[in-house]
């Protein structure tokens, strides 16, 4: 096993690159991290699997989403050790890659991150979305994993910042709760409302006297509040002020749309439904994410892991000129599915914050129409 991990390593075509989406250097480096946790002792009876093949398995089934017998016949190692080991490894990477997902604790942090968001969103600090991971029945469940879709899920919740990097994940939420019971139940939510996250205080927009608070950009599966933007529903007339607002948000929050597209397709073990118990699907969706920003922070993995073209782009008036690649790439029976959107009727503070940013881009979007 370990020979035919050489051999792999050694070929110049770049294989070892598509086999485990990332360099051999942060191979090397991950291998170097996990070994101590994931390292096991031979006995008088067989010899331990090396620590550089139990990566290896593991790293190859979050890249190709492979069943167990797939992975048997291209290690040699047998089904029932392969469903030890895979949990096993990504325990120990998400202990040495947990501080890869970190959210800002003060406020100083935060306004790096309403830099990235400041031409298109001012007072924008993440963009926020959620999403059902979903699963076979779990066995003694009942319905408490049956969501609106028929299906059996728990619901991932996440912040990414402008650099197409999560900055919050929650993780395991029972499906049948109703999705903007997600956000309230969740951590983030938590510390939102005992004032723990040291979010800076409210300023006004450019031009304006009204003090806003800083903002997390969500869909219509979210309530609007304090705290969070959503779109108005309904269309809109063109040009109007409610279509320019929503406009003005969707350029900004495609970033999670992006972030979202690349860990589903550059890790294909979200490609259809989970047949793992919920703990496991958790342990690995956790895992695929602390690896995505490792290696999207990476000199050397970057180019492997989210090439040229990977990422939609947009020329200056925002306009989408070659979406990513990951849109093509995407499979229709995605284990990974939106969360419903539902509407609500917000508090009035929260409409009033809404109003300013409208007020705020309709009278932008005048002044760049001037002549």
């Amino acid at each position: 096993m370990e020979n035919q991990l050489m051999e792999l390593v050694a070929e110049p075509s770049g294989e070892f690159k598509k086999f485990t989406r990332m360099s051999l250097e942060d191979f090397e480096y991950l291998l170097n991290k996990v070994s101590p946790v994931i390292m096991k002792q031979d006995t008088q009876l067989r010899e331990a699997i090396p620590a550089r093949v139990r990566l290896a398995v593991t790293l190859r089934f979050l890249a190709s989403g492979d069943n167990y017998e797939s992975l048997h016949f291209l290690f040699k190692i047998s089904p029932q050790i392969i469903s030890k080991i895979i949990p096993e490894v990504c325990l120990a990477l998400n202990q040495v890659l947990k501080e890869e997902i970190k959210i800002p604790s003060t406020a100083e942090e935060w306004l790096d991150i309403e830099n990235g968001f400041a031409r298109k969103y001012p007072r924008a600090i993440g963009s926020i979305d959620g999403k059902h991971i979903t699963l076979e029945c779990p066995s003694n469940s009942g319905s408490e994993y049956y969501n609106y879709k028929k299906t059996f899920s728990i619901v991932l919740l996440a912040l990414v910042d402008s650099s197409y990097n999560f900055i919050f994940a929650d993780i395991g939420s029972q499906g049948r709760i109703s999705d903007g019971g997600v956000f309230r139940n969740s951590l983030l939510w938590q510390k939102i409302c005992t004032n723990a996250l040291n979010i800076p205080e409210p300023n006004p927009l450019p031009g304006s006297n009204v003090d806003v608070p800083y903002v997390f950009l969500g869909d219509g599966a979210f309530a609007l509040t304090d705290h969070v933007m959503k779109p108005y529903p309904g269309n809109h007339e063109y040009g109007s002020p409610k279509r320019i607002f929503n406009q003005a948000l969707s350029r900004a929050r495609v970033v999670v749309e992006n972030t979202f597209g690349i860990l589903v397709t550059k890790f294909r073990v979200f490609k259809k439904p989970f047949q793992l118990c919920p703990e496991k699907v958790s342990l690995i969706t956790m895992t695929c994410i602390l690896l995505h920003n490792y290696l999207r922070k990476s000199n050397t993995s970057l180019p492997i892991y989210t090439p040229p073209g990977t990422i939609d782009i947009y020329d200056n008036n925002d306009i989408l000129t070659h979406p990513g690649t990951w849109r093509q790439e995407l499979e229709s029976n995605s284990a990974v599915r939106d969360l419903l959107h539902v509407p609500r009727r917000p508090a009035s503070n929260a409409r009033e914050i809404r109003e300013e940013f409208t007020n705020y881009f309709f009278a932008l979007s005048q002044q760049q129409n001037l002549p």
